[in-house]
């Protein structure tokens, strides 16, 4: 009775579903810490895999896929952003798993690769499994496009969401993950841990008694991984070069008329001081990146940088919205091989899930975007790396707000996959017996550079 009764709790609790099966193939060239996140997803059917960059997304996502494919004999698609879902092809075929590239909603037999903004073109009924892989980008999607994602992962029985960075500004966005997941509805999450701030009703934060169910509850659902030793295997490999963050602090003009330069507070002040420096500030990424004839990128915001740029970085190739789909996959790709020494780009753009180890200099001109800014560092930062990674952060005495701001959020970031690490073991029946979780915050990457 009592085990019954606990059974009962658990399930009201949201943290005892399973929709999955045994695995049917789990192959050799998969790490031993792969193996045991792709074991535990394919048996809970619906889950999300919060891996770092570099610690094998793509070969984790493709097992995952080709389980579902093997034991259904349906297919199986995995959306991605573009340029990404060529790049899962091309390590299909490394890893001899058969995956084709669509565009137009055909699909083959086994593993179909596309990207999000062709969504629309595939009927979801084939399918038997979908993976959302970059998952936290739903939220820089209209909310009808985020809900047509959302839909259409409703009608596979077998759903994966895969992203390095899974809230990006706070965690109430880990509801897109609940919703698309299955678990509950977004407003059902909100309504069950988090209530309205008091000083702004706009905003949400976690009830004081449900901290520590929250993090249960995601950890039921999810697995975060910053290195193999979040779940007991040695880091091995997986131990990267050193991050230098190079801090260059351009004087500022006065603001409005102001007689002397101060802090840009509102939003309205930081577009008038970056729009107001940008001669400056682009010369001095200019500067820095014609030193030396190492690969190089350069990562903006505004279109006036990107152009500015181009221009002044020696072998710079600038990609923009206003070029085809097929002209940036072009460009992205001949950077990754070579062809290109220098890319000129926003982060929307070509800041996910590209592999771009061979480059190991970047600039940044920073934003109050925690998640763009890390996933743009970690196109270099990242397995394969073999040179230390330096990010050129340029900016101006006004901008201090924005650059704290970020530093606030990256700290924000590491405490969330803190504590879902320390809450995966009572839900982690295949946890090696040296598993133990990490019970402090590592050292963000400002402070590793300090």
């Amino acid at each position: 009775m009592k085990a019954d009764y606990q059974k009962f709790l658990t399930d009201k609790s949201q943290c005892g579903f399973n929709a999955g099966f045994d695995p049917v193939w789990i192959p050799d060239f998969l790490y031993d810490f792969q193996k045991v996140i792709v074991e535990w997803s394919i048996r809970k059917g619906r889950s999300a895999i919060f891996a770092d960059c570099g610690l094998g997304k793509t070969p984790m996502q493709l097992v995952w896929a080709e389980n579902v494919v093997r034991k259904t004999g349906k297919p199986v698609l995995i959306i991605a952003p573009l340029a990404v879902a060529p790049q899962t092809v091309r390590e299909g075929m490394k890893f001899g798993i058969e995956v084709i590239q669509s565009r137009d909603g055909k699909i083959g037999p086994g593993i179909t690769a596309t990207n999000y903004e062709q969504l629309h073109r595939f009927d979801p009924k084939p399918f038997a499994g979908v993976v959302c892989d970059e998952s936290s980008i739903l939220k820089n999607y209209s909310g009808m496009l985020r809900s047509e994602i959302i839909a259409f992962m409703y009608s596979t029985p077998y759903r994966l969401l895969c992203s390095a960075t899974p809230s990006p500004n706070d965690y109430t966005e880990l509801g897109n993950s609940v919703e698309a997941l299955g678990v509950m509805r977004r407003v059902e999450m909100l309504a069950t841990y988090f209530i309205h701030d008091s000083g702004d009703t706009g905003k949400w934060r976690l009830k004081g008694h449900g901290y520590n169910p929250f993090w249960q509850f995601v950890a039921s659902w999810a697995r975060a991984v910053k290195a193999p030793s979040d779940l007991g295997f040695d880091d091995g490999k997986f131990i990267l070069p050193k991050l230098i963050m190079k801090e260059s602090v351009l004087k500022s003009k006065a603001l409005f008329g102001q007689l002397f330069p101060i802090s840009a507070v509102t939003l309205n002040e930081q577009r008038y001081e970056r729009r107001e420096t940008i001669n400056e500030r682009c010369n001095k990424v200019a500067e820095i990146a014609n030193a030396n004839k190492r690969p190089f990128v350069a990562w903006c915001s505004l279109n006036d940088e990107s152009k500015l740029l181009a221009s002044l970085i020696d072998g710079a190739v600038e990609i923009t919205g206003d070029n085809s789909d097929d002209e940036k996959v072009a460009k992205m790709m001949d950077f990754a091989v070579g062809k290109i020494r220098a890319v000129v780009s926003k982060p929307s753009i070509c800041g996910h899930g590209m592999n771009w180890q061979h480059c190991a200099d970047a600039s940044f001109f920073p934003s109050h975007s925690h998640e763009q800014f890390y996933q743009a560092i970690r196109r270099c930062w990242r397995f394969g790396q073999t040179r230390e990674v330096i990010a050129n952060i340029v900016t101006t005495e006004a901008e201090s707000e924005v650059l704290n701001n970020l530093k606030s959020k990256e700290i924000k970031a590491e405490e969330m996959f803190a504590a879902i690490v320390a809450n995966m073991k009572q839900y982690y029946s295949a946890t090696p017996a040296t598993y133990k979780p990490q019970k402090t915050i590592r050292n963000p990457s400002w402070l590793q550079s300090a």
